[in-house]
């Protein structure tokens, strides 16, 4: 028993007539304190689960439809008669490309190092073809901007170089690799201009759609407040483009990725491209079909990795 009931005491006014005398509730010596007075104590973990809950919504979908898919595949390529290997048959002959990728890549102060010659694994290619798709497309993002808000803003400079940007940036990226290579008479520098002219025009384009969309009540409202050119930059144009000039990054670093692939198939040396045109010419279709998989993974990876600036930038805005 937590408490008790005592009626009103005599020195309290007597109720109207028809009315009942009021109650008075008396805590009951040594009871603990009603349920919802007491303090909560331990770790709240509801916060945790939702977010767990949430994460298992977002991500089931996409386990189930792989599942799913290897299991398609396994039974469709599981027969004598099948030009492409089974998910079991390639992981039984491509065991060591998957479960040993960092062969021949040592890790020194600056970064990794790929060992010269001998045997790589496929993250040595993959890390190879990364590096020239990291300088070309930061090379296309800064020239890219730059043009980009220079047509957007000068109505004479888009009428001049917008005809010429769409001729371009119909060009295939491979065609331009004669060119990248009589240029400049070297593998490494050719894949960077090949990844730079593929990346920049989604950047210049959709930049300039930025710029030319502000509204013009910001525009007046920097000419009220009398901005230089600077302010006007930072305080109006970048928080209105920004959108716009992600949506060109993200398209642009998807196509950097492809166009890498695309020409290290053709130069050869080192990369993810080479390592799948060599492995289709020593018959190694398991070993192909690994560096299909990064190949995804890694595109998916750095498209999220712009769109995650991209938000993030946007904020800070």
């Amino acid at each position: 028993m937590s408490s008790s009931v005592r009626l009103a005491s005599p020195d309290q006014p007597s109720p109207e007539p028809g009315e009942r005398p009021q109650a008075e509730i008396i805590p009951y010596p040594g009871a603990h304190p009603a349920a919802s007075e007491m303090p909560k104590k331990g770790f709240d973990f509801s916060p945790i689960a939702d977010r767990l809950r949430a994460a298992a919504i977002a991500i089931l979908p996409m386990v189930l439809m792989v599942i799913a898919l290897l299991m398609v595949w396994e039974i469709a390529c599981s027969g004598e008669g099948s030009s492409l290997p089974a998910p079991s048959k390639v992981w039984s002959e491509s065991h060591d490309v998957i479960m040993h990728p960092l062969k021949g890549v040592e890790r020194d102060g600056m970064g990794f190092k790929i060992q010269d010659g001998g045997d790589v694994g496929i993250a040595g290619h993959i890390l190879t073809s990364l590096t020239r798709v990291g300088v070309g497309f930061s090379l296309s993002a800064i020239f890219g901007i730059a043009l980009g808000i220079l047509i957007g803003q000068s109505k004479f400079a888009y009428r001049a170089l917008d005809p010429l940007f769409q001729i371009l940036r119909t060009v295939p990226p491979l065609a331009w690799l004669p060119i990248s290579l009589a240029i400049f008479q070297q593998a490494q520098p050719s894949a960077i201009f090949l990844i730079f002219i593929t990346a920049i025009w989604p950047v210049i384009l959709n930049t300039a759609a930025g710029v030319q969309n502000i509204p013009a009540t910001y525009r007046n409202v920097g000419r009220v407040l009398s901005l230089n050119p600077f302010e006007y930059f930072t305080k109006i144009m970048l928080p209105a483009t920004v959108p716009h000039m992600f949506t060109g990054l993200r398209i642009g670093v998807g196509m950097s990725w492809l166009a890498i692939v695309a020409a290290e198939m053709v130069q050869g040396g080192t990369g993810i491209g080479f390592f799948i045109w060599d492995s289709y010419n020593s018959s190694l279709l398991t070993d192909t079909i690994v560096a299909l998989v990064w190949i995804g993974l890694i595109g998916f990876t750095l498209d999220r990795i712009v769109g995650w600036i991209g938000r993030r930038v946007a904020r800070q805005a």
